[in-house]
């Protein structure tokens, strides 16, 4: 823990006492009983970072109380990009599971490694004046069906069939004109992209972090600069769900300070915002969306490569603004802000009502409404079931132990098990 003349709950009682508050009342405006606070002012109980958020707002304490949760280890630790000297191998069940393996590129055997599309080619050239605008327009339609699929299937099923085109798009760019050769890299730099999303998706970061870095060298290969910022972003992503929002911060400010084009910069800055909020820096944060939306709104419409970043969300700030809410101690606030935003949602966007439906219904329950939070969680879980998202289940783990502080509700009795049910593939 960090240093501090007071512990927590010696710091808590501090600031209760000089806001002229009871325990009985403090306990009422963070939903939490007079027994449960005075356990964790007597340093019986030990305080969920969600109380601490709750007790600054409550207390105006500007994340004082947070912050005393906050780890003193060192910064998470993530692999250097681009190793050159290493592939990777799909290995492919019947069953249908998939495994991805780390491998020394010389120590493969040339036999079996060259793409069947490349065999089929024979090496000739694509003809520059008939099929390649086809092409480049066929591959672009198949990516949006993935991205489709990805909302409504779990990653693991989409990872082998990304792979593969990508692959596909690399040996198609070899054979092709300068221009068309481009413009294969650049979107063979989007599916390697989305291979990494949906990598870290399954729960594995290590492969996502390689699929990012690979996106970029795709990129640069097609002259576009964009996606090196851009796996900052990512970067940034996975040290934010990896406990690490010192340095999720630190990454989004660099791809926000970057020349990148203004989505890019605006997607760093939504990231930065939520890494602010997690930390309690309630004006920053704010800030940083107000940034993140000028930005985003400034990005020039139909570009001819796919969307980076969410696609299947209406308002994208706006949705992550109730997040950062409820992440800063205002439950209440990012409730209504998080019921209105879903209820734009795509019905068949299965990936993005699971994710945003888990942070609709932890503000719901740390807003204590614990009814509705249950009514929530109940609609999601077939959702959450479907895509089987290792990110999700990330708060859904945090929802299960708000609602486990609420045993006699019968909405809580009556979820709790089919919550638990969805859980032990990424616990």
């Amino acid at each position: 823990m960090q240093q501090h003349p007071y512990g927590f709950g010696e710091e808590l009682r501090r600031r209760r006492l000089a806001a002229d508050l009871s325990l009985e009342q403090l306990g009422k405006r963070v939903h939490y009983s007079k027994a449960q606070l005075s356990k964790v002012e007597r340093g019986l109980k030990r305080p969920s970072l969600e109380l601490a958020r709750l007790c600054d707002t409550e207390l105006t304490a500007d994340g004082a109380l947070a912050r005393l949760l906050e780890p003193a280890g060192s910064p998470m630790s993530l692999p250097a990009p681009g190793r050159d000297d290493e592939v990777w191998l799909m290995y492919l069940d019947k069953d249908g599971d998939s495994t991805l393996q780390p491998v020394k590129r010389r120590s493969l055997i040339a036999v079996g490694a060259a793409s069947a599309l490349s065999l089929q080619l024979g090496g000739d050239p694509l003809p520059v004046d008939t099929g390649a605008g086809t092409l480049v327009e066929a591959s672009r339609m198949l990516f949006d069906q993935f991205r489709r699929i990805g909302q409504a299937a779990t990653p693991r099923s989409l990872l082998s069939a990304l792979i593969a085109q990508t692959h596909s798009l690399e040996q198609l760019a070899r054979l092709a004109g300068p221009r068309t050769r481009n413009e294969l890299l650049v979107l063979a730099s989007r599916y390697a992209e989305y291979t990494g999303w949906m990598a870290q998706e399954a729960g594995d970061d290590r492969t996502a972090l390689w699929w990012t870095d690979r996106a970029v060298q795709l990129a640069h290969g097609g002259g576009d600069d964009a996606l090196a910022a851009y796996a900052l972003v990512r970067r940034s992503l996975i040290c934010l769900f990896g406990g690490d929002p010192a340095q999720a911060t630190q990454l989004a400010e660099q791809a926000l300070h970057s020349a990148a084009a203004p989505r890019v910069r605006g997607l760093a800055a939504q990231h930065r915002a939520q890494s602010l909020a997690v930390t309690g820096e309630h004006s920053a944060a704010m800030r940083s969306l107000d940034q993140a939306r000028e930005l985003l709104a400034a990005d020039k419409a139909g570009s001819d490569t796919p969307t980076l970043g969410a696609s299947h969300v209406p308002d994208v700030v706006a949705m992550y603004t109730g997040w950062c809410l409820y992440e800063l101690g205002r439950p209440r606030q990012a409730a209504e802000l998080l019921d209105r935003e879903t209820a734009e949602l795509s019905a068949h966007a299965l990936r993005a009502r699971a994710r945003h439906g888990a942070r609709r219904a932890l503000a719901h329950a740390a807003a204590g409404d614990i009814d509705q939070a249950c009514v929530i969680t109940s609609e999601l879980l077939s959702s959450a079931a479907a895509v089987d998202s290792a990110t999700i289940a990330t708060d859904l783990r945090r929802l299960a132990r708000l609602l486990a502080r609420h045993p006699r509700n019968v909405g809580v009795r009556e979820v709790a098990p089919q919550l638990t049910a969805v859980l032990p593939r990424h616990s």
